[in-house]
């Protein structure tokens, strides 16, 4: 199979589909390799890497869409690439088509086969290829939260640890999934006084047996959330529902009885935020203030740390590509039923149902 590296166009996207690691064992597979030039180079990874490992560089993403049977990307498609998508065309990236009508029409129109990363899903209900963006993301959250808490940034003036004889920032966590439990490792260690919510007693359990004690797990209810939020320097939205919209947790409402000067990190922003108050935003412009309250939703963290998650992407998604490109994705996913609920779109319809129904409410 002809699989195509496509290099990210979206604002700020440093990261790239596959390393040269990588693309050294797609064509050890008996694969051809096309990479769009300069497409690793955010990520640290030159032209010359790529062929070195055996890959074709290739000069448009035009070419690659035209030769490729199956492309590659990390973010969804991109309006400038709807027009080359083709019929039966395998697209394998992260493509979050709840929050996306328009990309998923360019799908529908196509007819091509979309596969998406965040649908990928096993028997225990695991992302296995979202997990490591998200054990980024929730990482990052914590890193991005306590720099917008600095006063030259527009914050409240907490430091996230305190010091001796001052008191800590309070960092409160909606989700104790993948997101949540990494953001409260990282605030845990840096001496936050962490809440999580979560719905999942068993969860709670779980979590309450694994955090230091500077860490408290709450059963989410609306009455309980408001009023740890009234207190809260810095609070993680880390909710998902795989393929579907993220529920609106934190009304208008509450953010308005919220700290001026406090942060909140919408890390669920990609599937339409988890915040009622959340709009995407960008590397460049990361920040927005609504009542006094900064709200971060840049909708591809990670990207700012490319390399680390250019590496932690392929080390997840590369068995998954290699088994599409060895048997063809009809074989592919009739073998593999965690593969196949990465199905979002296939013979221009929506076949994953959570994206159906988010798109027809």
């Amino acid at each position: 199979m002809v699989v195509g590296i496509l290099k990210e166009i979206k604002q700020a996207e440093k990261r790239v589909s596959m390393t040269p690691a990588g693309v050294d064992l797609m064509i050890k597979n008996g694969h051809k390799v096309l990479v769009e030039s300069h497409a690793g180079e955010g990520s640290g990874f030159s032209d010359e890497a790529y062929q070195a490992a055996g890959a074709e560089i290739v000069n448009t993403p035009e070419e690659i869409f035209a030769r490729a049977a199956m492309v590659m990307h990390v973010k969804e498609i991109m309006p400038s690439e709807y027009e080359l998508l083709r019929e039966g065309q395998i697209v394998f990236t992260y493509l979050h088509l709840a929050a996306d009508p328009k990309q998923t029409e360019a799908l529908v129109t196509s007819k091509c086969v979309a596969i998406a990363y965040e649908t990928v899903q096993t028997a225990d209900k695991k992302l296995p290829l979202l997990q490591p963006m998200s054990e980024v993301a929730g990482r990052m959250s914590v890193q991005e939260g306590a720099r917008f808490l600095e006063m030259p940034q527009g914050g409240n003036g907490i430091l996230l640890g305190g010091v001796p004889g001052v008191a800590p920032a309070k960092v409160v966590i909606i989700g104790g999934g993948i997101v949540g439990t990494n953001a409260a490792k990282v605030a845990c260690g840096m001496g936050a006084d962490v809440t999580i919510f979560d719905i999942n007693l068993d969860r709670l359990r779980y979590l309450d047996d694994i955090m230091p004690a500077n860490c408290k797990v709450l059963m989410y209810n609306p009455y309980t959330v408001t009023e740890e939020l009234k207190q809260a320097d810095l609070t993680i939205g880390a909710v998902l529902i795989a393929g579907a919209k993220a529920p609106k947790l934190v009304t208008r409402e509450m953010v308005s009885q919220m700290k001026k000067g406090s942060v909140m990190v919408d890390v669920a922003i990609d599937q339409g935020g988890c915040f009622e108050t959340s709009r995407p935003t960008s590397h460049e412009n990361p920040i927005y203030t609504v009542d006094g309250v900064i709200h971060y939703c840049v909708t591809n963290m990670p990207g700012a740390v490319a390399r680390t998650s250019t590496m932690a992407l392929t080390n997840a998604t590369l068995p998954y590509a290699i088994a599409i490109a060895n048997k063809g994705w009809e074989r592919a996913v009739a073998e593999d039923e965690t593969l196949a609920l990465g199905l979002n779109v296939l013979n221009g319809e929506i076949v994953f149902k959570a994206v159906k129904e988010a798109l027809l409410s």
